[in-house]
């Protein structure tokens, strides 16, 4: 029986994407996604519990993240969980556990771009890059303020 390896987020990014581009042609941008989850706790306190997720786009993704993307800007992901093993320095071995995207979505919200949030050709206020059959999904200001994060 074969397994399923699919992860869903979203989040705010915690810094500018960082591309590097290969000698072979090929683009990588690694970014930081930040992701909140809101509750109160026994005394009615408001207690928020982030957790930080490493990705990594390739190519087209990655020219995208490049042109587009910067802190605070709130993304969508759909993509599958790589472990990086290696070895340091010291002989020590290594573990790095990362989301390698496959699709990504700009919601909008903070870091919202001078053109509006979305990029020219997109009047709904939010962007997919994936398959260019998947609608993207529209979100309003009120309802991205119901989320969670």
């Amino acid at each position: 029986m074969s397994g399923v390896n699919k992860v869903i987020l979203v989040g705010n990014l915690g810094k500018d994407p960082e591309v590097r581009h290969l000698e072979n042609g090929a683009v990588v941008a690694n970014v930081t996604l930040a992701t909140t989850e809101s509750y109160k706790d026994k005394t009615g306190n408001r207690v928020d519990i982030t957790e930080w997720h490493d990705l990594e786009m390739w190519d087209g993704l990655a020219k995208i993240a490049e042109q587009y993307l910067s802190k605070g800007k709130t993304i969508y992901v759909e993509g599958r969980i790589k472990s990086d093993t290696w070895q340091d320095e010291q002989g020590n071995n290594r573990k790095r556990t990362k989301i390698r995207v496959q699709n990504m979505t700009m919601i909008g919200g903070r870091g919202n771009t001078e053109a509006g949030g979305a990029p020219a050709g997109n009047s709904q206020g939010s962007n997919t890059m994936s398959a260019p059959s998947t609608p993207p999904p529209v979100m309003t200001q009120e309802e991205t303020d119901d989320l969670p994060f």
